[in-house]
C-alpha cells in the first residue's frame, strides 16, 4: 500500500468537513474545544456561542428528568453515555412508554452531521432538532407540549440551577425553554469520539494502527467495487439524504410512507451502537452486510447498490475495517 495513502485520505476527509467548520470561526475566551486529532472545528450558530458554563449547564439538563411529562425521563434516557449515546433498543420509548417509530441514533460526533434526526430534511441545527423530542405529540417523547411554563417554574425553584443559568446566559439569565435548548445543544456539540485505529493511521501517521486486513478493507470501502464511501463519506462516515419512497431505493430504506427520506447514518462506533438502520431492524453489523449482499444482486434496486457479491475474504476485510472506526 502506498505510503501516501493516509495523507491523501486525510486531505479528502478534511475537505469534506471544511464546509461544516467554515461557519464557526468564532473565538470564545472561556471555551476550548477538546477535539480528537484530525477533527475540524464544528459549526456553531452565531446566536448560541460556546462557553464552558453553558456546556456544563447543558450536561446537567441533558440528564434532568424534570424535562419530561412524567418526571422520570430525560434526554439521557434514549441517549445514554454508557451506550455511546444510544439506548440499545430497536425503537426507542418515550416518557409515557409509547414506542417511537425510529431507532435512537448516537450523538457522538453529532456536531458534524449536515442534517439531523432520521427524516426531517429541513433540520440542520441541534437547536432545531431538539424541539422534536421535546414537543412531539404522536407519539410523545419527552411530552413537554403545553407544559413549557410549568417546567420553567420547576427549574427556577432550584437555586443552584438558577446560578448555573446566570453563568451560562449572563445577558439573558432568566430560565426559559429556549435557553434550556441552547445549553443542551452546546453540550451535544462537545460529544466526540475519535482516536480510533483508523484516525491514528490516517491523522496520526501510525502505520501499525491498522493491520493488513484492515488496510485491505479500507481500500475496498473507498473503492468503486463496493461504493460504500459514496454514501458514507466525510469525517463522520455519514451521508446525504436518500429518498425512501422511490422504487429504486425503497428496498434499501424501507419506510411506512411514500417519498419519505432517511438520513445515511455514521459508521463510526458501530461496535457500541447496535441495533442498526433507522428502525433498528438488524442486531449485528454482519446482518447489515447480509442485507446489502442481497440487494447487490437485485435488479430492481438503485444501480449504485448493484455489484458482484463480496468474496469471503473481501467481506472479512470490510468487517475488520469497520471495526477500526470505533473510537474512544
Amino acid at each position: 500500500m502506498s505510503a501516501r495513502w493516509p495523507v491523501l485520505l486525510a486531505a479528502a476527509l478534511l475537505g469534506a468537513a471544511a464546509a461544516a467548520s467554515a461557519a464557526s470561526e468564532y473565538a470564545w475566551p472561556d471555551f476550548t474545544w477538546n477535539l480528537p486529532r484530525g477533527f475540524p472545528v464544528p459549526a456553531v450558530p452565531a446566536d448560541n456561542p460556546m462557553s464552558a458554563a453553558k456546556v456544563a449547564l447543558g450536561a446537567r439538563l441533558f440528564a434532568d428528568t424534570r424535562l419530561s411529562v412524567t418526571g422520570r425521563h430525560s434526554c439521557q434516557s434514549c441517549h445514554s453515555p454508557e451506550r455511546a449515546f444510544t439506548d440499545g433498543l430497536p425503537r426507542s420509548r418515550g416518557a409515557t412508554g409509547e414506542t417511537v417509530p425510529l431507532n435512537a441514533p448516537t450523538l457522538l460526533n453529532v456536531a458534524y452531521q449536515a442534517s439531523l434526526g432520521w427524516k426531517d430534511t429541513g433540520i440542520h441545527s441541534l437547536e432545531q432538532q431538539m424541539r422534536g423530542p421535546m414537543f412531539n405529540v404522536h407519539p410523545p417523547e419527552l411530552g413537554l407540549t403545553g407544559r413549557e411554563r410549568a417546567v420553567e417554574v420547576s427549574l427556577a425553584a432550584d437555586a443552584e440551577l438558577v446560578s448555573a443559568f446566570r453563568a451560562a446566559f449572563p445577558d439573558a439569565p432568566a430560565i426559559s425553554m429556549d435557553n434550556v435548548i441552547r445549553a443542551i445543544a452546546a453540550y451535544e456539540r462537545t460529544l466526540f469520539a475519535g482516536d480510533s485505529p483508523f484516525d491514528l493511521y490516517v491523522f496520526g501517521g501510525e502505520q501499525a494502527a491498522l493491520d493488513e486486513q484492515q488496510k485491505r478493507g479500507m481500500e475496498l470501502f473507498f473503492s468503486a467495487r463496493t461504493g460504500c464511501s459514496s454514501c458514507h463519506g466525510g469525517i463522520n462516515f455519514a451521508g446525504p439524504w436518500v429518498d425512501a419512497g422511490e422504487p429504486t431505493a425503497s428496498a434499501v430504506f424501507a419506510d411506512t410512507g411514500t417519498g419519505v427520506k432517511v438520513r445515511v447514518p455514521t459508521l463510526r462506533n458501530l461496535g457500541r451502537t447496535a441495533p442498526y438502520m433507522h428502525d433498528g431492524r438488524f442486531a449485528t453489523v454482519e446482518a447489515v452486510l447480509d442485507h446489502y449482499e442481497r440487494l447487490a444482486v437485485d435488479p430492481s434496486v438503485d444501480p449504485r447498490l448493484r455489484r458482484a457479491p463480496l468474496t469471503t475474504g473481501e467481506r472479512a476485510s470490510l468487517l475488520r475495517f469497520l471495526a477500526s472506526l470505533d473510537g474512544r
